[in-house]
């Protein structure tokens, strides 16, 4: 082993996320409907049957399958199946800025897409309901955030007197920002509402 090889290997290869193979990975669409009144965003409550979070609020999506050529993909094959409809019909798909949550182990790639105003006939076994907000409630409407935080709590077994301070070693804990938005009796939250955060922070609605 020497330079050159070390040099045609870096060369050749494209960075990721440290760990990125050893993580859970998703892609969710964000749908963007077409209305009379203007644009809005499309979500669906999750079926009370299943088994994860049940009658949560979220958009399209799930898990990358390695059938899947790509996380955008992915995210258009989650929303024909979850609402039941054509991938012709989901036109001018964008990538987001994408998630990596250390602390449940998974990456999540987001897309913003276009769907036609039609009826909707979601999955049953999936989706108990869809609904829709103007994109103009979110540009006008802030959301809540509240901090959650992490503390380290390392195993019994950990050896720590291979590491300088021992047990009184000062860990850095982690934050998170949680949002909620409301719309109605809908309360949008978790990774949804961080989602479309990001996406109304592209769009820099909060400067309009």
């Amino acid at each position: 082993m020497n330079e050159a090889f070390i040099i045609e290997k870096l060369k050749r290869r494209e960075p990721s996320v440290f760990g990125m193979d050893r993580l859970s990975q998703f892609a969710v669409l964000l749908p963007l409907v077409q209305k009379g009144d203007g644009l809005h965003v499309l979500f669906e409550v999750r079926s009370r049957q299943l088994r994860k979070q049940p009658g949560e609020i979220c958009f399209p999506g799930g898990r990358i399958e390695t059938t899947d050529k790509n996380p955008m993909e992915a995210a258009i094959r989650e929303t024909t199946e979850e609402l039941c409809m054509d991938a012709s019909v989901i036109r001018n798909v964008f990538p987001l800025d994408y998630v990596v949550s250390s602390y449940g182990r998974r990456a999540i790639f987001p897309f913003a897409g276009f769907l036609p105003d039609m009826p909707f006939h979601p999955n049953p076994g999936e989706v108990e309901e869809v609904f829709t907000v103007p994109l103009s409630h979110f540009a006008k409407t802030a959301p809540e955030c509240y901090r959650i935080e992490f503390k380290v709590e390392p195993d019994q077994d950990f050896p720590f007197h291979l590491i300088q301070g021992g047990k009184s070693y000062k860990w850095n804990s982690q934050q998170m920002d949680e949002y909620f938005y409301y719309y109605g009796d809908y309360v949008i939250w978790g990774l949804t509402a961080g989602i479309l955060k990001n996406f109304m922070d592209i769009l820099g609605a909060d400067k309009a």
